[in-house]
């Protein structure tokens, strides 16, 4: 299944880009395993998370080498959670300039549904839900990190 979920920060791209390039690994996990915790009681809702079921608070992050386009900059994503219920997502994180202080940060990835039998029973929709709130949860977090750093002076 195919997730894309994006917001604007009132920043410039040149400045957008190194926050977000320079050490994820300081940030980075902080947002990744926030973002898993408040999809618990979304999977519980759904009716997931029964039978000794759990999210796992630890999410694995691989970071690709960036790759930049005329018009954007991708960096490449692996998330893999250690608990069943959580897919593993490929995605990208995407920088692209909305004129000279406006920049666009998106998240555009794929999944599969987890669970087999039991995710199809208990519908794509509703884990489709909870996948999209989590990504979206990231991707808020994501950005403020960004802006913190970004408008930290240089050196």
């Amino acid at each position: 299944m195919f997730l894309r979920y994006y917001v604007e920060l009132d920043l410039p791209t040149e400045r957008v880009e190194p926050a977000l390039l320079e050490s994820p690994s300081s940030w980075l996990p902080a947002l990744v395993d926030g973002a898993v915790e408040r999809a618990e009681p979304l999977l519980a809702e759904v009716g997931v998370g029964s039978n000794g079921l759990r999210v796992a608070k630890r999410v694995v992050v691989r970071l690709g080498q960036p790759i930049k386009f005329p018009s954007k900059l991708s960096l490449p994503m692996t998330w893999e959670p250690g608990g069943r219920l959580l897919p593993t997502l490929n995605a990208e994180l995407e920088v692209a300039s909305l004129g000279r202080a406006r920049t666009q940060l998106a998240i555009s990835g794929r999944y599969d549904p987890p669970l087999g039998t039991v995710g199809r029973t208990v519908g794509r929709l509703a884990l489709h839900r909870v996948a999209e709130a989590t990504i979206k949860d990231f991707l808020d977090r994501v950005a403020v990190a960004i802006a913190a750093g970004a408008t930290v002076p240089a050196g």
